[in-house]
């Protein structure tokens, strides 16, 4: 089993790297999406990534059910989830309890017999938000990136392009 998370801020190069990673492992890789596409912007960025993956990925969208999508698909090949991030704001908006999906999450991750490789962001890296809604999902993401990489084999930071071992 080979957990890998990379994080980073906003097109920084997560996806291609993770990409990347999740394709050099045998087998065809699976992408477990968490977008939903609610508007055209986000309907044309799941394209441009559909795009780039091309026809040898096969493509899952899982915008809540992470843990029984990777029960689901291990020992078919790695699986990458992306990303963490829209995963949590899912959660929210669904009003499911975050702590016990993390943790659900982080417990399924440790049983696995495939490879994971997760991306999130790192948005604790700016200002204080202004609301409290914002400061709830920054909150919960640090603490969610923080549970994941406790659990991953390795974790990497992305900057411009350029990944940083961290674990």
């Amino acid at each position: 089993m080979t957990i890998i998370l990379i994080t980073g801020g906003a097109r920084s190069g997560k996806s291609v790297r993770a990409e990347a990673r999740a394709a050099a492992f045998a087998g065809q890789p699976i992408y477990l999406a968490t977008a939903e596409a609610l508007d055209a912007e986000m309907s044309e960025r799941i394209a441009q990534h559909r795009a780039r993956r091309g026809p040898d990925w096969i493509a899952r969208d899982v915008p809540l059910e992470l843990a029984q999508a990777l029960i689901e698909t291990d020992g078919r090949g790695a699986r990458l989830i992306d990303c963490l991030t829209l995963w949590l704001s899912n959660l929210m908006h669904a009003e499911r309890d975050v702590t016990q999906e993390l943790s659900r999450l982080a417990a399924t991750l440790a049983g696995q017999r495939s490879p994971v490789v997760l991306v999130t962001n790192e948005v604790g890296l700016g200002i204080v938000p202004d609301n409290a809604l914002a400061r709830r999902f920054r909150d919960a993401a640090g603490v969610m990136n923080q549970t994941i990489a406790g659990v991953a084999d390795e974790v990497e930071f992305v900057v411009a392009g350029l990944p940083m071992r961290l674990k």
